[in-house]
């Protein structure tokens, strides 16, 4: 079964042809894509594409309705539309995808796969805001958590590789977006992100956890909401700290320069990173595989070195020969380090493909259990 997998995400569309033993047999990658009613995109990549039996999706948002993959019908459809309000950047682009493709392919099976899902095992005590019973009732307000597909995949790979079925792993994603989740025995237990994906780490432009208090207190300075969301999301996190750019490789070159912005930047940046990590090893009990992912957790050495370096005391310990020249899925911890440490590159394709087979006809992942 050749699957379709169409990533949507703000502004871009991922597209990726996968075989039955996730070898990727056609790809693309649209850096600007409108959605919209734009179907131009994935027509010309069909054009060219191997035949293919099915079409999964990534849907940022599955609320708590939907908690597995699910194909879609339009009925589905609609109840993700209905979600768009709390993940305003990315339904509607998966929504263009999806309709983009139930057009071109009509008489193919369709499946959304939930970046949420993978956190509907974390329990009560971590989903549970602590804010007024009436308001958690009437609106649903909880914790979601967001990169399930990427933590699903990096967590079972890292298991797989370092021959440690059910470890107990924090992954670190990381990229313009980023998330840590706590996972014990393939299931999330806890995540840094929350409602929204706005919550957790510093992440390129997205401001990451503050004082709830502070955003009262600025709108009663004189900001609308429009000027809270739009600074949050777009010029907060690490654009707003180095005045530079959210592009990690710029502030750390503007550091290296030495830009103070960017020098603190960093620090307000590593410091979240290692504080949210030991808070997942809390909630799991302890830590036995630690791995990074997504685009600044494969790529940036430098990073790793000074995440680890605060986090001995837990016993993580890096060789830095291996994580300096690392190649792709590779363990970087030094010998006697008590934690593994792994850097696997970032497969959302993978996972996504697994859950519409699975969905479809009972397919076992080639990494482990379905979740």
């Amino acid at each position: 079964m050749n699957i379709l997998v169409v990533n949507a995400g703000s502004s871009s569309l991922k597209l990726r042809v996968l075989g039955e033993d996730d070898t990727v047999l056609a790809e693309t990658h649209v850096e600007r894509w409108s959605g919209g009613d734009e179907t131009g995109p994935l027509e010309e990549f069909l054009g060219s594409a191997p035949s293919v039996d099915a079409v999964g999706h990534r849907v940022v948002h599955g609320g708590s309705e939907f908690t597995s993959a699910t194909a879609i019908d339009d009925d589905v459809r609609a109840k993700i539309e209905a979600l768009t309000g709390l993940a305003p950047l990315h339904q509607p682009r998966a929504l263009a995808g999806i309709d983009a493709a139930r057009q071109l392919l009509p008489d193919l099976p369709q499946v959304a796969c939930f970046d949420t899902a993978f956190h509907t095992t974390m329990p009560a005590a971590a989903t549970t805001y602590a804010v007024p019973a009436a308001w958690r009732r009437k609106w649903d307000l909880r914790r979601y958590g967001f990169h399930g597909l990427s933590h699903a995949y990096a967590s079972r790979r890292a298991t797989e590789l370092a021959g440690k079925p059910g470890a107990r792993v924090v992954s670190c994603h990381l990229g313009s977006g980023a998330s840590l989740a706590a996972v014990a025995d393939g299931r999330s237990v806890d995540t840094t992100m929350g409602f929204t994906p706005l919550a957790g780490l510093v992440m390129a432009t997205r401001s990451g956890d503050v004082d709830p208090g502070l955003l009262v207190w600025l709108q009663r300075a004189g900001l609308t909401l429009d000027d809270l969301e739009d600074g949050l999301e777009h010029h907060s996190g690490l654009a707003g700290l180095s005045e530079v750019g959210g592009d990690l490789r710029d502030v750390r070159k503007a550091a290296e320069n030495g830009d103070e912005h960017a020098i603190l930047a960093l620090q307000v940046y590593v410091h979240r990173l290692r504080q949210s990590i030991a808070a997942m090893v809390a909630s799991l009990g302890g830590i036995d595989v630690l791995v990074f992912t997504g685009g600044v957790g494969e790529h940036d050495a430098a990073l790793r070195a000074d995440t680890a370096a605060g986090l001995a005391f837990l016993g993580i310990s890096l060789d830095a020969a291996r994580n300096s020249e690392l190649s792709r899925d590779s363990s970087i911890s030094a010998s006697g380090s008590a934690v593994e440490v792994w850097v696997v590159e970032a497969r959302e394709d993978v996972e996504i493909a697994a859950q519409t087979r699975a969905r479809l006809g009972g397919f076992v992942p080639p990494h482990g259990p379905d979740r």
